[in-house]
């Protein structure tokens, strides 16, 4: 049976200062490594047919997504459902400043229990980005969809459609300038790529090919 397909290729930005320091505090921009990631994936999906690109409102996700609307004729949708976890007072501490915290703690034994101080919980981030991804998805039933965000949304994204518990979703790596791809076809998920970093040719549409058959099956991931 063939379904209305959306595929949704999920990119994380690239590197900024803070990154494997400290939890990155909201408005920080790009490095120079980052932007060169940023030019990197870009080219990688060159030959995707975005109908959209949509990108969290922070800076270090729309300077990536800029990067890859480059040349193409769309304009970036910021959504606030993709932005990254609000770490409250924890936000722009360093990480070995958190390993001192026993609420820092109690997070890496349950991840679902704690609310960063001033910030949201975990669950609240899962709900919001999920919520992003059914209504862009409903949006674009039959197309290929650049989603610009972070880590965490990308992390607990995977674990809702991957039946993961939340406390586990740390056990995936989502590394900067990476790509996951996701298709929702007939409401069922599938996970075509995690934290990729390879060619994208097995998912682009076919010639001749229903616009609405359920992307091939990928060979195995290298």
């Amino acid at each position: 049976m063939l379904w209305p397909v959306t595929v949704l290729f999920f990119v994380r930005h690239g590197l900024t200062p803070a990154t494997g320091v400290r939890l990155t505090p909201p408005d920080i921009s790009l490095s120079p490594e980052g932007r060169r990631q940023a030019v990197s994936v870009a080219e990688r999906l060159r030959a995707v047919p975005f109908a959209a690109v949509y990108v969290s409102p922070l800076r270090r996700c729309v300077e990536t997504a800029e990067a890859i609307a480059e040349g193409r004729e769309l304009e970036l949708r910021k959504v606030a459902g993709l932005s990254d976890t609000e770490y409250g007072t924890f936000s722009g501490r360093t990480f070995r400043q958190l390993a001192r915290s026993p609420l820092w703690k109690q997070l890496q034994r349950r991840l679902s229990s704690v609310r960063f101080p001033g910030g949201e919980t975990l669950p609240e981030v899962q709900q919001r980005v999920v919520a992003a991804i059914e209504d862009i998805a409903a949006r674009h039933p039959k197309d290929s969809v650049g989603l610009v965000t972070h880590a965490d949304p990308i992390l607990l994204a995977l674990a809702h459609y991957g039946g993961v518990h939340l406390d586990l979703f740390e056990r995936f790596v989502i590394s900067p300038g990476s790509v996951t791809v996701m298709a929702l076809a007939g409401g069922v998920p599938r996970i075509l790529r995690v934290n990729d970093s390879g060619p994208f040719d097995e998912l682009l549409p076919r010639t001749g090919t229903a616009a609405t058959a359920t992307p091939k099956r990928p060979r195995a991931l290298p």
